[in-house]
């Protein structure tokens, strides 16, 4: 074969190629046009589960007028998906307490920050975000050296709205209903996990009232009780221990098996949510028979025969 036939095939083989992608192209465009989309959800997986695990409980800190700007404008950074108003608050502008809705709840918004809830972390990603207006809020001298972190701090709580809480309640049993996976203990506020640099929503927050309408983990009192003997009688359970059962709870915190800055944190966190009157940071024995109350209620499998947390690293 000479040289002009190699190019001749050459030329033939390049048209060839062109008028058979325009072809398949032009084709492609036809069958976009004249076929419809339809979809059959007739046959549905049982293989799947939803975004949302959690609930976070927040305060704002701020009035509703405040809440309401740092909650939507850009240079803020933050967000949640719902925000419920108080009463009496003068710069809300409503007769009626409404709850507002300010992130689809298929939508991540940036109210947990750094977070973690038993090894999950990226909290925002798994969870749906509550603020209450209300104007509690701690202050912290983190490099005064005259302070210890048992002592770093002031804080102001205040009490909630009765009907901002009876709304509270209202929304999340609508999102519990919505999301088979929320568990009781799967129902938190932010110091909860954040334990460190959080404090809301605060001792003055009514968990016991949110458990006795469904809604969150409390533990029973005749259980409380025995353990309280138990202890006093014998025997109080070690840091390790309480270390150990605040993990497997589903708090944030190394086994150290020592009284240490972190157990400071996540034990007072852990008593501003399940012993308000006293949210000290003080493993007492008091704390560790409500801890124990809890796991037997929704843990049982972590206690032994001799009611010592079976505890792991891991």
């Amino acid at each position: 074969m000479n040289y002009k036939n190699i190019s001749l095939l050459i030329i033939f083989l390049i048209i060839s190629t062109v008028y058979s992608t325009a072809n398949w192209s032009s084709e492609n465009n036809l069958v976009s046009k004249d076929i419809e989309l339809v979809t059959i959800d007739e046959y549905q997986s049982d293989n799947f589960s939803t975004r949302v695990r959690f609930i976070v409980i927040h305060y704002t800190s701020l009035d509703w007028e405040n809440s309401l700007k740092v909650l939507t404008k850009p240079q803020y950074g933050v967000s949640s998906h719902y925000l419920i108003p108080e009463s009496k608050d003068k710069s809300y502008p409503e007769d009626n307490l409404l709850v507002y809705q300010l992130v689809n709840e298929n939508d991540r918004a940036w109210h947990a920050g750094e977070s973690q809830w038993e090894q999950r972390t990226n909290i925002n990603d798994q969870s749906i975000g509550i603020e209450l207006v209300n104007t509690s809020e701690c202050f912290y001298e983190d490099q005064n050296k005259n302070l210890d972190y048992a002592s770093n701090y002031i804080c102001s709580f205040y009490d909630y709205d009765p009907l901002q809480i009876k709304l509270l309640i209202k929304l999340v049993k609508q999102i519990i209903d919505a999301n088979e996976e929320i568990k009781p203990t799967y129902i938190f506020g932010h110091s909860d996990i954040a334990p460190e640099r959080k404090s809301d929503p605060g001792p003055k927050f009514p968990w016991q009232l949110l458990h006795q309408n469904g809604i969150g983990a409390w533990y029973d009192n005749p259980t409380l009780d025995r353990y309280w003997r138990e202890f006093n009688n014998n025997e109080a359970p070690s840091i390790q221990q309480i270390q150990c059962g605040l993990k497997r709870y589903g708090y944030n915190i190394d086994i150290t098996s020592t009284m240490d800055k972190q157990s400071f944190y996540v034990i007072r966190a852990f008593q501003q949510h399940f012993r308000p009157w006293k949210s000290d940071g003080i493993a007492d024995i008091a704390t560790a028979a409500t801890l124990w109350s809890l796991l037997e209620r929704y843990f049982p499998k972590s206690l032994d025969k001799d009611m010592n947390i079976i505890c792991s690293n891991d």
